[in-house]
């Protein structure tokens, strides 16, 4: 029986909530995907900055924590609302949110929780489905990273074969996954455009959220002697599985090292250069995965792949590496993740866990998630019988 769902994520940048929408069934040991088309739903300005305003090394309130779930839960479930509406032909099956990530508590190589706001009450009330939320605590509770939770949709689609094969989504932090020795492996490697996003923001009063076009980095040239503090930091040297987020990789974390990098030069650290810096130290971050493991094909996915100078710099800190995207395998590169949540959901709803071990550092699979009912009783299928080998994306 197909189930059609709409999936839904807001990532670390808190610019949009990406809408996507599939008929999912199963067939076989296959999940066949049938894309009917996705949407990005941009924040409102005022609500956008008091996500920013809440979060770490920012201090805030339970009064300002109960509104923003709330109001994000308002967002999402509009969003929700529209992709019913506009994708899903005026019906659906299933809402999976993931939410936007708030905190995520992180302590040496050890996950310790993580937080979600988007209230998911909000968008059943809107919508009326059934709605997954919470996807990623469960995955902690065994010990887990509950991140980064593509990687099944990642194994099940991208990793097929025997080919060194990994696949990266830039986002506000870069993960990635690949096989190891016939083993999933996933981690956070670092900032992708957090840091970027988060300078251009501070060099600019506010007025550019980031750099469009990679126009600042190309500009700019690299401070090797910024670079190479930005490399020191012991999150990098930790083994994988591991998760990291804006906790870390934020606005005070970038000046901090800059003023001592200006302090031991005596040479202002410049704009431009600036941005340069933070876009090589991605690359490098990727190129180290590239290199460690001999990849000879990365698929890339996630809002950095619209920065060209980006996705050139890892070209080359990658290379012998073949660059590809994700929509060499049936899914635009902005909403991949939007759609790895609609597969988490969908066999959530079945009863199916949706995590690898290896990838997540878990002692066990979990099956992911609370479910919120919708206007009808909720009806659930019996539990599948088998986790899916792999996943086939087709066209609307």
């Amino acid at each position: 029986m197909s189930l059609r769902v709409v999936g839904m994520i807001s990532g670390t940048s808190y610019d949009a909530v990406e809408v996507a929408v599939a008929d999912l069934a199963f067939d076989g040991d296959t999940v066949v995907a049938t894309t009917r088309g996705t949407l990005s739903v941009e924040f409102p300005a005022d609500l956008r900055a008091r996500v920013a305003a809440a979060l770490p090394p920012a201090a805030t309130t339970l009064e300002e924590v109960c509104r923003l779930d709330t109001d994000l839960g308002r967002l999402f479930g509009a969003a929700a609302a529209r992709g019913v509406r506009e994708l899903a032909g005026g019906t659906a099956d299933l809402v999976v949110s993931h939410g936007q990530t708030v905190y995520h508590w992180v302590e040496g190589r050890q996950a310790l929780g993580t937080l979600q706001l988007g209230a998911a009450a909000w968008i059943a009330e809107a919508c009326g489905c059934p709605v997954v939320s919470d996807l990623r605590t469960r995955d902690i509770t065994r010990g887990g990273h509950g991140a980064p939770l593509v990687s099944l949709l990642d194994a099940l689609l991208i990793l097929a074969g025997d080919e060194p094969r990994g696949s990266l989504n830039l986002g506000g932090i870069a993960n990635i996954t690949l096989r190891r020795d016939g083993e999933v492996l996933a981690w956070d490697l670092g900032p992708a455009n957090a840091l970027i996003d988060a300078a251009v923001a501070g060099l600019t009063d506010g007025a550019e959220a980031m750099d469009l076009d990679g126009a600042r980095a190309a500009r700019g040239r690299v401070r090797d002697d910024l670079l190479a503090r930005l490399l020191d930091e012991p999150y990098y040297a930790l083994p994988a599985p591991k998760s990291t987020g804006k906790e870390l990789f934020h606005a005070a974390y970038v000046s901090d090292l800059v003023a001592l990098v200006e302090r031991d030069s005596g040479v202002p650290v410049e704009p431009d250069d600036l941005v340069a810096t933070l876009t090589e130290l991605t690359a490098e971050l990727v190129g180290r995965a590239c290199r460690a493991d001999a990849l000879r094909e990365l698929v890339v996915a996630g809002g950095g792949v619209r920065n060209p100078v980006l996705m050139a710099r890892i070209r080359e800190r990658c290379a012998p590496t073949e660059l590809t995207t994700v929509e060499e395998y049936g899914l635009p590169s902005a909403a991949k993740e939007a759609y790895a949540f609609a597969l988490l959901g969908f066999l959530t709803w079945h009863g199916l866990p949706a995590t690898i071990p290896t990838a997540t550092g878990a002692s066990a699979p979990s099956v992911l998630g609370s479910i919120t009912a919708g206007r009808a009783p909720l009806r659930l299928p019996a539990p599948a019988p088998a986790m899916p080998r792999r996943l086939v994306v087709l066209g609307p």
